[in-house]
């Protein structure tokens, strides 16, 4: 297996806090079955400002440690953005960082609470500068639960998303877990990866995520939504399926 979305590389976001950290969640991942694991620090979220050759170094340096440690663990270079205006404007020659420095995949996290009004365009621009956006975590926000034509209509123009392993398998309750699988459902989701930040209370979870998939959808989809991480981080194109619209409940709802 590959994860594709982790905070595994210390001391530069929320994710592990030294080399220590680092080394306990690649033996949790690589435990799990998990042979790479792409680092996504958090960048320009507000807090965090994780840069390209900041992130090439660290990998670097951690994948020495799993060496000397005899993990067989292969860390990646990757960086999870917060979206914002300029993004596409400082593509070019910036510290901005594709998955695995293969020039087509990036990670890109929306706020919790909301989609910015210019996340559509944005999104199309970042494709018309050969750059497939990938969105993290759609399950986890509000106005996409509340209203999941707004992820319909991004998917439909060509953004993919990443599920994460411990919404599928229903750790982060019951209702992000029905949604994460109605996204499944209705092809609007290309990818399930850990977002690890420890080994605790955000662990990798891939092996019991794709069990879950593999219960609910059978062994195809669970295969394909694997495969899909190595094709990724490649460069290579993913499989995905036309997609379709949630349609919510009228009585009950989800809230």
């Amino acid at each position: 297996m590959i994860d594709i979305h982790s905070h595994i590389l210390p001391g530069i976001d929320d994710g592990a806090k030294n080399i220590e950290d680092s080394l306990a969640m690649a033996r949790q991942a690589f435990n799990q079955g998990i042979t790479k694991v792409v680092a996504t620090p958090h960048n320009k979220n507000g807090k965090f400002d994780n840069g390209r050759e900041l992130i090439l170094q660290e990998v670097k340096i951690l994948n020495k440690e799993l060496q000397l440690e005899g993990v067989d663990l292969e860390i990646l270079p990757g960086q999870e953005n917060r979206i914002y205006g300029e993004l596409v404007e400082e593509l070019m020659g910036s510290d901005l960082l594709t998955v695995n420095e293969n020039g087509v995949y990036m990670l890109i996290e929306f706020p919790s609470s909301h989609l910015p009004r210019y996340a559509n365009k944005l999104m199309f621009d970042l494709q018309v500068n050969g750059i497939v956006p990938i969105i993290v975590h759609p399950e986890r926000n509000r106005e996409i639960m509340e209203n999941p034509e707004r992820l319909y209509n991004l998917v439909k123009e060509g953004a993919l998303s990443q599920l994460t392993g411990t919404s599928v398998t229903g750790k982060m309750g019951k209702k992000i877990q029905k949604f994460s699988l109605d996204l499944i459902q209705h092809n609007l989701s290309h990818f399930i990866a850990s977002d690890a930040h420890n080994t605790t209370s955000r662990p990798f979870d891939l092996l019991e995520a794709f069990e879950t998939v593999e219960k609910e959808f059978g062994i195809s989809t669970r295969y394909m939504l694997q495969e899909n991480a190595e094709d990724m981080v490649k460069g290579r194109m993913v499989a995905k399926e036309v997609p379709q619209q949630v349609r919510k409940k009228k009585i009950l709802g989800w809230f």
